[in-house]
């Protein structure tokens, strides 16, 4: 039985061998990092070595980055009423963009009150006009845009959104969770004041996240407190061989991004080439830049679960376009932000590659595809289901 293929590296990537050795190394440790003896400096050295290989990976100082149980929980704690910039004002509301994920989306420690959503274009990019006006006017506002969205991986004008919102008096937080590791950037060069990391995105562990609070930023309460572990800003014994496994992704995914990129960019092309065979198949985002590994398509009256089943029936993970925890197929919010009805919004299949896929992946992807798409689209979701 040939291996299977795992084409669904935005929900979680495989644990880098880099990252493992880390993470054996450092369960070895038997100091707790707050400790002042030998044992306690050794594990703190890991944990501040970790620190500075993420927060380099972004541009950032590692003084400020804060350590987290992952992305959740850090664009829970980026998501802060009060925040400010220097002298400036506090923010009052928050604007999250209508395609965030769902952490984003549920507005964090702000009021329900005081969240408003702004749209995005049918090709999935922020609509800066509406978040001009949204701005305009009102008291100062926290912005959470995504750099780059998780389904179709749509890269977001982070530097013209930064403008806005730096001009209207407010802060910006960037989720660059899906990013890292796919494209290079930074922080600065973005203009973001917040942004957030996970781990396992980039072959790191699952359950380590960092929020990033870029300088001058002030006004950051603590969800938790306690023993004023991470400067204050996030109380808890530091998850000490996660954090090291994070580490050592962050160096091996910057060490090989440029080869990795070009080469993974390059199959998605021939993926989406080989997709585009089938009548009607729309790939959404395509007119505008994305990630280099990410490809969401749908066919009209397809449903997004029963193809999903068909792919893993052949030997094929990925995933639709979005899915709640209980597993169940969900119409995907960010098709319906950009202007999709339900016929396509249910039925998108997300296909996204890693550092480990090869031409042979993609060529086994688009037999099976070709196979399923034949009978899919001819027969109904309800006797395929019982059949399978």
């Amino acid at each position: 039985m040939p291996d299977r293929i795992y084409l669904d590296w935005n929900a979680t990537t495989p644990l880098r061998p880099e990252s493992r050795q880390a993470m054996a190394a450092a369960w070895e440790l038997s100091g707790n990092p707050s400790s002042v003896h030998a044992e306690g400096r050794q594990a703190r050295r890991v944990v501040e070595e970790a620190r500075a290989r993420v927060a380099g990976a972004v541009g950032a100082s590692p003084r400020d980055l804060v350590f987290t149980s992952g992305g959740t929980e850090a664009n829970a704690l980026a998501l802060t009423p009060g925040l400010r910039r220097g002298p400036g004002l506090p923010v009052e509301r928050l604007l999250v963009s209508a395609i965030e994920h769902a952490s984003v989306l549920s507005g964090g420690r702000f009021p329900a009150e005081a969240i408003e959503r702004v749209g995005v274009t049918r090709s999935g990019l922020l609509d800066l006009d509406r978040l001009r006006a949204q701005l305009a006017g009102g008291a100062p506002a926290l912005v959470s845009v995504m750099l780059a969205n998780n389904e179709t991986g749509a890269i977001q004008p982070i530097g013209e959104a930064a403008e806005i919102v730096h001009q209207a008096g407010g802060l910006l937080h960037v989720d660059a969770i899906q990013t890292l590791g796919k494209i290079s950037f930074d922080i600065n060069a973005l203009g973001a004041d917040l942004m957030t990391l996970s781990a396992h995105k980039i072959g790191g562990p699952k359950g380590v996240g960092a929020l990033i609070l870029a300088d001058g930023v002030l006004g950051f309460e603590p969800s938790l407190r306690g023993g004023g572990q991470e400067l204050g800003r996030r109380a808890g014994t530091e998850n000490v061989a996660g954090i090291a496994g994070f580490g050592a992704a962050a160096a091996a995914a910057m060490a090989a991004l440029e080869h990795d990129a070009a080469r993974i960019e390059a199959l998605r092309s021939h993926l989406e080439s080989g997709l585009q065979h089938t009548h009607g198949v729309i790939v959404f985002s395509a007119e505008v830049p994305r990630l280099p590994n990410t490809v969401l398509f749908a066919v009209s009256g397809l449903k997004a679960e029963t193809a999903v089943i068909g792919f893993d029936l052949a030997g094929i993970a990925v995933s639709s376009g979005s899915a709640c925890s209980s597993g169940k197929v969900q119409p995907s919010h960010v098709l319906e932000a950009m202007g999709f009805g339900p016929d396509l919004a249910q039925g998108a299949v997300r296909l996204s590659l890693g550092w480990s896929t090869t031409s042979q992946d993609i060529d086994r992807c688009l037999e099976a595809w070709l196979k399923l798409a034949g009978t899919l689209l001819k027969e109904s979701d309800e006797t395929l289901l019982e059949r399978f």
